[in-house]
């Protein structure tokens, strides 16, 4: 058997545009002679559909698709497409997450997902009643194993299990002998190995392949990198797809011996990529954009934002703003100049002094007898973000926002002025991270101007600041976060595991649990690790811990 593996890139709730790409997929699978052509999970919904779900009309209507695409199908090319089933046992969630085996139009076998995350950006009981019956799929004398995406997040042991039940294990018992999985898995530095080594250990403990067809490309925050792939019997792989690019590829079941090439394990290159494909089909599929803008300050967060951009997009549809103030070093200023010219970009320059001047004035006699301090600094930073909310409004700019994690998390950040904009590079990134792309983006010769990477970073916001005035450094601060937030470790772990001093961790800490109110009121950001802020991270603004 011949099985095309269709790693696409939907567009959630284009309905009628992922069927003709699927289509499109199809046709090419049927010319290169494959029986089975493999969709990803709701192939034609896209994930995540999040309350579309809930349009009783939405849903009728991606039922009426698929049995139209199905029937346009090639003849003699059977289809695994992710979709939505309704629920014919009530009690319960109306739907449920399937995959569907069609051929010449005819509905031959449904698979319903079993186990439904309910963790980090996931929350799919929302709308899907699990699935109960796992019973292979019999086709052209095969009997496949079909499952949805979290159905093998339950393969390594009882001591790592996140479910009381096994559905590749359930599948094996009742005779598959090849497994299918359609998914949407977004993408998280290192996920891509996690994952394989449940393929892996899957396909290795019952002696059976495994076909594992991903989604690839963004929505919204979540990016999902593709990397479909085949494992043999043996636990080894035979097929991997592209990562983060549509791709198709067809994989013979009686060939166990290709050689595919080792994935090279570089997690800054990985987050280079990931972050292009967020920028990318962000601003293509929401379609409401002319250009992209970045306020660029000459230092190395909207530096290297403005490169991603400029890489995803081309510099035809990135614009730059340097807005200096009269703190704004002459090196910032030409360092934003300097990038300008490498990248080819236009760029104007709009000088805010007069503006923060003006506020000043006009808050001069309500602030009288007060001392200046972080109030008269932020003034800038909101001059800074009218500006740019003013050419986003007349020339439908998409405004990119700069913000780090490292800043974001600990509140490093004026609301209304850096923070403003449409969708946030970086906020999923740490400080040391930036750096790194930096020297990633720079490997093939000098595109960030290297004054920005080596000079002392600075908010300018007054005169001589840097931000190790108000922060501790940067290699401190990123692993505290890091454990408090992506390992969810506490005061006493965190202090036990690096030696920090525990006043300084503990400060730490107070300002992120300090700071939600703002992240609240942030810009979407693109979700790179396993615990990102929004949707990923969700605690109460209001709240007092012990």
């Amino acid at each position: 058997m011949r099985i095309a593996l269709a790693q696409i890139n939907p567009v959630v709730g284009d309905l009628q545009g992922n069927a003709d790409k699927i289509l499109a997929c199809c046709q090419k699978a049927h010319a290169l002679s494959a029986d089975l052509a493999v969709f990803p999970e709701l192939s034609l919904i896209g994930y995540p559909p999040h309350d579309l779900l809930e349009l009783s009309s939405f849903v009728e209507n991606e039922q009426r698709t698929r049995a139209a695409l199905a029937r346009a199908a090639p003849s003699g090319l059977g289809l695994i497409l992710g979709g939505v089933a309704f629920n014919r046992n009530r009690p319960g969630k109306p739907l449920h997450n399937a995959a569907f085996l069609y051929e010449g139009g005819s509905l031959l076998g449904v698979a319903h997902k079993a186990l439904l995350p309910t963790y980090d950006v996931f929350d799919e009981r929302r709308h899907f009643e699990p699935g109960t019956n796992r019973a292979v799929i019999p086709w052209r004398g095969r009997a496949l194993g079909v499952h949805v995406c979290e159905d093998l997040w339950n393969t390594v042991s009882e001591a790592q299990a996140l479910y009381d039940t096994d559905p590749v294990a359930e599948l094996a018992a009742a005779g598959a002998d090849l497994f299918i999985n359609i998914c949407a898995s977004p993408f998280a530095v290192g996920k891509r190995a996690s994952r394989e080594t449940l393929i892996a250990h899957a396909a290795g403990t019952h002696g059976l392949p495994y076909v594992f067809v991903n989604q690839v490309g963004a929505n919204t925050e979540l990016i999902f990198d593709g990397s479909s792939c085949v494992y043999g019997p043996h636990g080894k792989a035979l097929l991997r797809l592209q990562r983060f690019e549509e791709d198709l590829a067809v994989w013979d079941t009686a060939d166990t011996a290709l050689e595919p090439p080792v994935p090279v394990n570089d997690p800054i290159a990985s987050l280079h990529d990931a972050l292009i494909a967020g920028i990318r089909d962000y601003f293509h599929k929401t379609g409401i954009f002319s250009k992209v803008m970045i306020g660029l300050s000459g230092g190395i967060d909207s530096a290297v934002t403005c490169a991603l951009a400029v890489r995803a997009l081309g510099r035809d549809r990135v614009v730059g703003v340097s807005m200096p103030s009269q703190y704004s070093s002459a090196g910032s200023i030409s360092d934003a100049e300097a990038l300008a010219n490498i990248l080819g970009l236009r760029l104007h320059a709009i000088p805010i002094s007069s503006l923060v001047d003006a506020f000043e004035d006009a808050l001069s006699e309500v602030l009288a007898g007060t001392e200046a301090d972080v109030t008269e600094e932020n003034i800038q930073a909101r001059a800074r973000g009218t500006i740019l909310m003013a050419l986003s409004n007349k020339f439908g700019y998409l405004l990119l926002s700069t913000g780090n994690k490292s800043e974001i998390s600990v509140g490093y950040a004026t609301l209304y002025g850096d923070m403003n904009g449409g969708l946030c590079i970086l906020g999923d990134v740490l400080k040391g991270q930036v750096y790194r792309l930096a020297h990633y983006i720079n490997r093939g010769g000098e595109i960030i101007p290297e004054n920005t990477i080596t000079k002392p970073p600075s908010a300018e916001l007054r005169p001589g600041q840097t931000d190790q005035d108000s922060l501790p450094p940067y290699d401190v601060l990123d692993e505290v976060l890091r454990r408090y937030i992506e390992a969810q470790q506490d005061l006493r772990e965190i202090t036990e595991a690096t030696g920090f001093d525990k006043a300084v961790v503990s400060k730490i800490l107070r300002q992120v649990d300090r700071s939600e109110y703002k992240r609240r009121q942030a810009a979407p950001c693109l979700r790179v690790t396993a615990k990102a802020f929004g949707d990923g991270r969700r605690l109460p603004v209001v709240m007092r811990k012990p």
